[in-house]
């Protein structure tokens, strides 16, 4: 991915970037988790031993030479002989990320593997998972188990019993991408089951999905960039940065676009991780056209049909925020009745039938109104719209606040919402 450029960013930057991504998401603890990359030279680069990861920086970051030799202040971490033992069994691997996320820690200690088709990307990016028996952290039997799960299959990503998981990659960022993915799906899966029970995608529908995305745009040959367009591509990315710390998106997945002038608007690219998104990425659709040399969203036919018929949206969210998804993937209905700020913001959110999203389906499109600016898409989003982009993003953290606290509430006993008379208070007052 481009903002992790490995033939320009020194190991040390990548691993002090991406480990310091993986603290700040709770996916790791202080002293949890190692991650580490093999260089062109056969030289290992790895995360240190009993170093904060909270304020890790790159001069912390340890070198094994391929002679063995140890260059650095600290010791590499316990798990060297693993990261090791993969990358003698694997050289199409260049990266590994090991850690202890809590939802990927849950399936190893019922030792369950995630399903990944809970979402049509997450197959793709994951791969096939393999399960590693429990060793001694450190171990050289911990490096063997771990190490045979990898040899001689093209396995990226392993759980490891009662431990975590650890994850390999042709370069950092497909190794990060993997592992938050799959943590991601770990996690919809959990919150999925405590609402009701999810439904995956069969393989043909992950099919269906892949043959309907739109890969031949057509481009303008010239673009022009006004002061208040390249204003919207820095709000773009400062709303997407927001969405990325808050958990709404994850670096693979998540669409912005917003309405420049008339039909035309401004769309957020595939393959750039969201939370390192620039101004320049971001793609102009102009006249239904795309800017010179630029790819974007492959829901851009969504998003410009949605435009065309709704002259009121201004701004349109696509993501998979995971409290959301477990309504998105179970059939349950996501009742926003919770609080009056929640059905004032999204009144009631209809969850449509996986594919509906498709290119050439004007379902949703057709759906969205002044009444009702948001939908569910079973199985791959949540769709929210508005006429600022703030005010768009606003619902989507109200709408998954609103699902966070129902999935929450579920155990505690029958959830008790806003009954009709109230919600049509609501609606006099604050609605006209």
């Amino acid at each position: 991915m481009k903002q992790l450029d490995v033939k320009l960013m020194h190991p040390r930057v990548q691993i002090t970037k991406v480990i310091s991504r993986i603290y700040k998401n709770g996916m790791t603890t202080t002293s949890g988790g190692n991650i580490s990359i093999k260089d062109e030279n056969g030289d290992i680069w790895v995360t240190p031993s009993a170093v904060d990861k909270g304020t890790l920086t790159e001069k912390d970051i340890i070198c094994v030479k391929k002679d063995g030799t140890i260059i650095g202040d600290h010791k590499p971490s316990s798990e060297y002989p693993f990261h090791k033992a993969i990358y003698d069994v694997r050289p199409d691997i260049t990266a590994v990320i090991h850690a202890h996320p809590p939802a990927l820690v849950s399936f190893s200690i019922v030792r369950d593997i995630p399903n990944t088709n809970i979402i049509p990307q997450a197959k793709d990016i994951c791969g096939e998972i393999g399960y590693a028996p429990y060793g001694m952290p450190g171990s050289e039997e911990l490096g063997v188990k771990i190490a045979a799960q990898f040899e001689g299959t093209e396995t990226m990503a392993i759980i490891m019993e009662n431990h975590g998981t650890v994850l390999g990659g042709t370069d950092m960022m497909d190794a990060y991408t993997r592992f938050e993915t799959l943590e991601f799906c770990a996690r919809t899966i959990i919150n999925a089951k405590t609402i009701g029970e999810p439904v995956m995608l069969t393989d043909e529908q992950i099919k269906e999905f892949q043959d309907q995305i739109p890969y031949d745009i057509e481009r303008n040959d010239t673009g022009s960039y006004p002061p208040e367009e390249r204003e919207i591509r820095q709000n773009i990315c400062d709303i997407v940065r927001r969405a990325c710390d808050q958990g709404l998106m994850i670096s693979s997945y998540g669409t912005v676009s917003v309405r420049w002038k008339d039909n035309d608007f401004l769309i957020t690219p595939p393959d750039v991780a969201r939370w390192d998104i620039t101004p320049e990425d971001i793609v102009q659709i102009k006249g239904g056209k795309a800017e010179p040399g630029k790819t974007p969203s492959r829901s851009v036919s969504l998003h410009q049909k949605i435009y065309e018929m709704n002259p009121h949206i201004n701004s349109i969210i696509l993501t998979q925020p995971p409290y959301l998804m477990a309504y998105g993937t179970t059939g349950v209905k996501f009742d926003v009745r919770t609080i009056p700020e929640s059905w004032i913001f999204l009144q009631d959110v209809p969850c449509l039938e996986f594919g509906t999203h498709f290119t050439g389906n004007d379902t949703i499109p057709k759906l969205l109104s002044e009444s009702v600016p948001s939908v569910l898409v079973a199985n791959d989003s949540f769709i929210v719209t508005g006429d600022k982009l703030l005010q768009t993003f606003d619902r989507l953290e109200v709408a998954e606040f609103s699902a966070k606290s129902l999935v929450m509430g579920a155990p505690l006993g029958k959830l008790f919402p806003i009954n009709d008379e109230q919600v049509e208070a609501l609606r006099k007052k604050f609605l006209g």
